[in-house]
């Protein structure tokens, strides 16, 4: 019996630290949450509210008030200028104040002298920003008004007059959402002057509020509140005091959730341990038969023992085997990869074989040009025109710097890349593809149509393998063309979507069978023919998967074929 009770007083303590604990979480959780939706609260009443402040320092600087309130005079202009301001901005009115507190110039409605003795007129007239809040009477009610005032200055400095805009509390409880919890600003009067509970509307804090109780509780102000159906039982109490606008922001976040959460978590818990209790007791009693089987057991375990020892030994044997197996795979998987890495490079070395001539026509056309250039340059000098001298020699530099360029995409295209995906600009590796077979596409006398972006366009990939697979692409749609009427090459780029896509489409007789065009040594070329052993685009589907992206074949509706390579664009990590 001493267990017993132990063990209950022991349960009720930690069911009713987990209650605590979770109470308390849920608490720290409302909390955060109440003081983001008391600023966001804050910051719309006192933004609205700035906003007509700003009416009246702007309107402190018109011209035409000015002169109206220095010299006098029709005020015809001045009033269109405050009429107008007024509709713009939604304010109740707007006035422009002498120094004896009349309406020189007013919106509708403003009409009526103000005391300068009162704010906000009286700072104004001091030379300083005025603020107050106004309850004015009317016939359903009192009507609230938050009111500002600016000094109007002459050039000199002197004080002539101030600029008064008012706006009604009720445009802005108007806008308020209506699931927001309850929120309210007092004044310095410690009256609610703008809430979103019609209830709580000009309520005194100290008597005129709904009962309720508030205490401290995890280090939270909690209020307990009676008798209000539009106001939470429980709620988190939380204020914040905005000077600008003098007013003091407090919101109520509704906490009994939080508290019936808690007690059920408790309860959950009691549960639990009197669930663990039960299954410990009958535990116990079992206790004891098993002592009994595991003696009858023990027999048949040293029994067991021996034939483990006999299976460990198999299985130890098995493992050494299976091991060996593993190490012979990777050994083959090893030798895949390196064959694989030199199928790519033998394919790029296939095709810088077949752009040999068109290479050697690329490098042989400067190189003439340039000793032609050079030869007449000498003959400028000779007599005496160096400005022509010096032309020729900038062409010289320009075909130079032509044949370095290609010489550089071949040995870049040549080398065996190896180096991790990182990311690579698409609009270069396109360049520097085109170039390498620009002679095979002038050879087979092909229309070219690519509209080069301006910018770069950075993907995930290799820039080598990259440009492997573009050569491969153009140069197998040049030569599906060889035949062809109308030979069109064109190149698109996509980046709207996902993906980055780049299309090439050519005019030929389209793909015989797209679902087996990137079979390796599948190609409709002749048996023998010297363009290829159908691999390049085997090679090129490995390539783009290893990018982490997808290629693709397919006949055009209009004709022709069209290969799309998709790519992950840059920032983008490459799936393994």
């Amino acid at each position: 019996m001493p267990r017993l009770i132990a063990f209950l007083l022991a349960a009720a303590l930690l069911a009713g630290s987990v209650g605590w604990s979770a109470y308390r979480d849920a608490l720290d959780r409302l909390t955060e949450r109440g003081e983001a939706d008391l600023s966001l609260a804050a910051d719309r009443v006192t933004g609205q509210l700035l906003r007509y402040r700003e009416l009246a320092v702007i309107l402190a600087r018109h011209p035409d008030l000015k002169r109206l309130l220095i010299w006098g005079g029709s005020p015809g202009a001045s009033v269109e200028v405050v009429q107008g301001m007024a509709d713009m901005t939604g304010a109740s009115d707007v006035a422009a104040v002498d120094l004896h507190g009349r309406i020189v110039a007013g919106s509708s409605g403003s009409s009526v002298a103000r005391d300068p003795k009162e704010p906000p007129l009286e700072r104004a007239l001091d030379g300083a920003l005025g603020t107050s809040n106004e309850i004015v009477a009317g016939p359903l009610g009192p009507r609230r008004y938050f009111a500002f005032a600016a000094p109007v200055q002459s050039e000199s400095g002197v004080v002539v007059g101030a600029v008064m805009t008012r706006v009604s509390v009720a445009q802005i409880e108007d806008n308020w959402p209506g699931d927001a919890p309850p929120v309210f600003f007092t004044d310095r009067q410690n009256r609610i002057f703008v809430t979103n509970r019609s209830g709580l509307v000009l309520a005194d804090r100290s008597d005129g509020m709904p009962d309720y109780e508030s205490a401290i509780t995890a280090g939270r102000e909690v209020w307990r509140i009676f008798g209000d159906r539009y106001l939470p039982n429980r709620a988190i109490h939380l204020q914040r005091d905005l000077p600008t606008i003098g007013m003091t922001a407090e919101i109520l976040i509704d906490s009994s959730g939080a508290f019936y959460s808690a007690v059920l978590w408790g309860l959950i818990a009691a549960g639990a341990l009197l669930t663990f209790g039960a299954i410990l007791f009958f535990v116990q009693q079992k206790r004891a038969a098993l002592a009994d089987r595991l003696t009858v057991e023990a027999a048949a375990n040293a029994r067991l023992e021996a034939r483990v020892v006999e299976r460990t030994q198999e299985l130890t044997e098995v493992n050494a085997d299976l091991r060996r197996e593993v190490s012979e795979r990777k050994e083959a998987e090893a030798a895949l990869k390196r064959a694989q890495d030199e199928l790519v490079q033998a394919g790029k070395l296939s095709a810088l074989g077949k752009m040999s001539a068109g290479i050697s026509h690329e490098l042989n056309q400067p190189l003439m040009a340039i000793r032609s250039f050079a030869e007449n340059g000498e003959q400028f000098f000779d007599r005496g025109k160096p400005e022509r001298a010096r032309d020729n020699l900038g062409k010289i530099s320009e075909l130079a710097r032509r044949m370095g360029r290609i010489i550089q995409n071949l040995r870049a295209f040549a080398r065996q890349e190896s180096g991790p995906v990182t990311d690579v600009d698409l609009v270069d590796v396109i360049d520097a593809s085109l170039e390498m077979t620009a002679d095979k596409i002038h050879r087979h006398e092909v229309e070219l149509v690519y509209d080069r972006p301006h910018l770069p366009i950075m993907v995930r990939g290799g820039e080598v393998r990259l440009q492997q697979v573009v050569v491969n692409l153009v140069s197998n749609a040049v030569d599906a063309m060889s035949d062809a009427p109308e030979r069109r090459l064109s190149l698109t780029l996509d980046t709207d979507g996902p993906a980055v896509r780049l299309t090439v489409r050519d005019s030929g007789p389209g793909i015989a069978d797209p679902d087996r065009v990137f079979d390796p040594f599948y190609s409709t070329k002749e048996v023998g023919a010297a363009e290829g052993m159908g691999l390049g685009l085997s090679i090129s589907y490995g390539l783009v998967q290893s990018f982490g992206g997808a290629i693709k074949g397919l006949n055009h509706p209009e004709g022709g074929a069209a290969f799309t390579v998709e790519l992950v664009p840059a920032g983008l990590e490459v799936a393994a």
